[in-house]
C-alpha cells in the first residue's frame, strides 16, 4: 500500500515538472501592429513589432519598453531581422 501511494505521488510530480517545462519552453509570440501610433500601453520590457515600412527590406521594426522613468516607459526602436513569412 505504501509503495503504491509513494509511486502515485511521484507521477504526479512527474506530470506537473512535464506541464511546467512545456510551459517555460514555449516561445512567447511578440504583437504586431502596423503603425507605432497604435501602441498604447507599452509596459516594461514589452516588444512589439511594427511593421510600417521604416526599416530596410527583411526587416522589420521592434519598439521595446527599456526602462522605467517618472514619465512612464522609455521606448527603444530598432529594425531586427523578419522571421518567419510576413503577416
Amino acid at each position: 500500500m505504501a509503495i503504491m501511494k509513494a509511486s502515485r505521488i511521484a507521477l504526479i510530480a512527474l506530470a506537473g515538472s512535464l506541464g511546467l517545462s512545456i510551459l517555460a519552453t514555449t516561445p512567447a509570440v511578440a504583437e504586431q501592429v502596423s503603425r507605432e501610433q497604435d501602441i498604447v500601453n507599452l509596459r516594461l520590457g514589452q516588444r512589439i513589432l511594427v511593421d510600417d515600412g521604416s526599416c530596410p527590406t527583411g526587416q522589420i521594426k521592434e519598439i521595446s519598453g527599456s526602462q522605467m522613468t517618472a514619465n512612464g516607459v522609455v521606448r527603444v526602436r530598432k529594425c531586427i531581422a523578419r522571421l518567419g513569412t510576413k503577416r
